[in-house]
């Protein structure tokens, strides 16, 4: 059987300004998705960049490209070969309005 996991990195934050989620040490999975869900609609545009870590400290961009959307609903980034360490990256775009927001990190083997 698989083994999986999900954590609730972030609740209710405020996103004003570009935001790093707090490291995740996942290196027993094969594959992650992070899910950002808006508690509440606002307008404009938000983009979504999984970094990666050898040791949780220092970060590069993981090659996956970037997802952006509307920060409206639930936005996803898969990860795959992604080493030890994952953290997301959310920056919205200027004049987007801050919606809260729920960042959520599921993890299989």
């Amino acid at each position: 059987m698989r083994e999986s996991q999900t954590a609730v990195i972030e609740r209710g934050l405020e996103l004003t300004g570009e935001w790093a989620t707090e490291p995740f040490e996942a290196a027993w999975a094969q594959e992650a998705r992070w899910f950002v869900q808006f508690l509440e609609p606002g307008s404009g545009t938000v983009s979504l960049r999984s970094q990666i870590s050898a040791d949780g400290l220092t970060w590069v961009d993981h090659e996956n490209a970037p997802v952006s959307g509307e920060p409206v609903g639930i936005l996803t980034a898969p990860v795959r070969d992604f080493g030890h360490w994952l953290r997301l990256v959310v920056t919205p775009a200027e004049g987007t309005v801050a919606p809260l927001a729920r960042i959520t990190l599921s993890l299989k083997e």
